[in-house]
């Protein structure tokens, strides 16, 4: 059955076959019976070699299958190290996408584990952590090793929580003023009344406030990287001032006639279409001009879920060190809910329901509820207003989705022959 879903398949029919086996291959999962010796129906021989499979390669996800079954057994043999459980007799549909779902945790487990030695855009000491694994990010991430050593001013787009400032920081320290400081300063949130200040400085007195000398981020980023975030918001007066500061390399501090030079590199961003906001009028088209002479944009993770587990297993670690817990992963059914979230707020929503899971989990997993998404509840009250032709099509079209088009995949989950989901791909037009 396995080798007809195209897996390659080594057989062993013993505990020490199993040890050499994994000892000499690499693979991707291990499928093992719990016992192995006439007449023996403990489990203890299962028990063993889990145990022993887990000290020569934790990451290898291990799925255990025995007639021996009782919520003990599972629970002892998920203790010792086992991914998930499949009691005889077992359902083909159940047992394939088990192994499916172990396969892919395992692959983005271990490219997690050496993401920091593999990764070509972390090879260097002081880079900020950038995971992207996913053929989404690949141009992005070629752009950035092109640009990064360069002087040009860059322009980030892309939605809230995407990475924005990540990929600042990354260009920073790509660059030949890695040495000098990042100034970063969210200049859409500035009001009028302190956006000059903030930028440029201002002199003792020139307010009723300014009791003393102010150095303003230009200043603080000469010979450096300033990070404009949320440039968009910017009101048009204050575009123009901006301009002329980008221009010239020349700031003058509020209640000074005096100007200063400045050497700073700019990188700005926006989750706004910049293009839409020059035709709307809200931005300078001449400003754009000087800021995006190179723009990077940022996929949402909706684009490059092949990231989500490899994201998803860093922020565990990350959590789990931050709050002394031993966390060694999620659940089949908590990775499902992650792969389908949409994920409106990004990679920075992603690493809160991380955050909060790691804290509400019990034990060493991270559970379904313990993430906090509540996707089904919005897809339940969903389809109560749908007929039973529209939940069906809804129904095979996230199927589709989640197996990335792969009808035998989907039709196994949605416990239907070939056939019969090719005659509703062609009945709903999908």
């Amino acid at each position: 059955m396995l080798k007809s879903e195209g897996y390659a398949i080594e057989t062993a029919t013993s505990p020490g076959g199993v040890l050499r086996a994994v000892e000499g291959n690499d693979f991707d999962a291990v499928l093992m019976d719990m016992n192995y010796t006439r007449d023996t129906t403990s489990g203890l021989e299962g028990m063993d070699l889990l145990s022993r499979l887990q000290m020569m390669d934790a990451s290898l996800p291990v799925i255990v299958i025995t007639a021996w079954g009782s919520v003990e057994g599972a629970v002892e043999a998920m203790r010792h190290g086992a991914k998930d459980y499949i009691e005889k007799p077992w359902h083909n549909a159940r047992l394939l996408a088990t192994i499916n779902t172990q396969v892919e945790l395992g692959k983005a487990l271990r490219r997690s584990q050496l993401l920091e030695d593999e990764n070509r855009l972390l090879r260097k000491e002081g880079f900020p952590e950038l995971i992207a694994e996913s053929r989404a990010m690949q141009p992005v991430l070629r752009i950035m090793e092109r640009i990064g050593p360069s002087e040009a001013n860059v322009l980030i787009t892309g939605e809230h929580g995407t990475g924005k400032e990540v990929v600042a920081r990354w260009l920073h320290a790509a660059s030949e003023r890695s040495a000098k400081r990042l100034v970063a300063v969210n200049v859409g949130g500035l009001s009028e009344g302190v956006f000059e200040s903030e930028l440029f400085g201002h002199v003792k007195g020139a307010y009723t406030d300014a009791k003393s000398d102010r150095v303003g981020r230009f200043e603080l980023a000469d010979g450096g990287t300033l990070f404009l975030d949320e440039i968009a918001n910017v009101p048009l007066k204050q575009q123009a001032t901006l301009l002329r500061v980008i221009e010239t390399g020349e700031v003058q501090r509020v209640g000074s006639s005096k100007t200063r030079r400045v050497d700073a590199r700019i990188l700005s961003a926006t989750n706004a279409n910049p293009q839409e906001e020059v035709a709307a009028g809200r931005f300078r088209e001449d400003l754009l001009y000087r800021l995006n002479t190179v723009e990077v944009r940022i996929p949402p993770l909706r684009d490059r879920r092949e990231d989500i587990p490899i994201l998803a297993m860093h922020f565990l670690r990350r959590q789990a060190t931050r709050y002394r817990k031993e966390m060694r992963g999620f659940t089949p059914d908590a990775t499902q809910l992650l792969l389908d979230h949409p994920w409106p707020g990004n990679v920075r929503e992603l690493e809160h329901a991380v955050e909060r899971a790691v804290l509400l989990a019990q034990g060493d997993q991270v559970q379904g509820p313990d993430l906090g998404l509540a996707a089904s509840a919005g897809h339940s009250s969903r389809m109560e207003d749908l007929t039973l032709e529209e939940v069906e099509k809804l129904l095979i079209e996230k199927a589709l989705e989640r197996h990335e088009g792969n009808v035998s995949h989907a039709a196994d989950a949605l416990g239907l022959s070939r056939s019969a989901l090719y005659r509703r791909l062609q009945r709903y037009d999908l």
